[in-house]
């Protein structure tokens, strides 16, 4: 059996053994002690975060799915495997959240202060939604990382809502983008959390992550 292939099946041992909710952070002094490494999931608001995170953890609702967007205001640690192994952090959504400017910029100011600052976080995985590709506040994001110098993985979701022809040309401008950016990891993911496209891969690359 290839390494990848071990890597693929002991990541899905791993996410459907033990991931529990350790706590939400809506400011830096509640983060969990920086123990374990973590991988931080962030995207435009609605982008299908919530379900891709259900979706690798193979839970119905692990991560809270809301039709509202900009719900998640805070930093939401989750711990995989007994002992944990690592932690999944849902970001708070960002773009058109629902919600006054001051609270806005508590968030950023709170999401760039645990980008910046948190030696345990291993990689971002930046969700774009395959049937719009990436926007603007995107590249925003993308620019952060890259300042903070955190590896970042770019994640397509909703793959199943495009013809494949399409997918494949959206794959193609996100990795040309990919190439710009000096903290962008050049292999874009396209995954379908309704379908399982592409998530026991998107599983065996958050472990590489971890123990890189």
């Amino acid at each position: 059996m290839s390494s990848q292939a071990e890597l693929v099946k002991e990541a899905e041992r791993l996410f459907s053994g033990r991931v529990e909710f350790l706590l939400s952070a809506p400011q830096l002094k509640f983060l969990p002690e920086p123990d374990v490494p973590e991988v931080a999931f962030c995207g435009r608001s609605n982008v299908g975060k919530s379900s891709l995170l259900n979706a690798l953890t193979g839970r119905k609702a692990i991560a809270r799915t809301s039709v509202t967007p900009g719900r998640t205001q805070e930093l939401n640690f989750f711990e995989v495997g007994e002992p944990t192994q690592f932690r999944l952090v849902d970001m708070p959504g960002y773009g058109f959240a629902k919600a006054p400017v001051k609270v806005v910029e508590r968030w950023k100011q709170l999401v760039r202060t645990y980008l910046r600052g948190r030696a345990t976080l291993k990689r971002t995985l930046v969700l774009v939604d395959a049937r719009h590709g990436i926007k603007p506040v995107d590249l925003e994001m993308m620019k952060m990382l890259d300042e903070a110098a955190v590896g970042y993985r770019l994640v397509l979701t909703k793959a199943d809502k495009i013809k494949a022809s399409e997918l494949a040309a959206v794959v193609a401008t996100t990795e040309a983008e990919a190439r710009k950016h000096p903290a962008a990891y050049p292999q874009v993911h396209a995954t379908s959390a309704e379908k399982g496209l592409g998530i026991a891969e998107l599983r065996a690359a958050v472990l590489a992550d971890v123990r890189s």
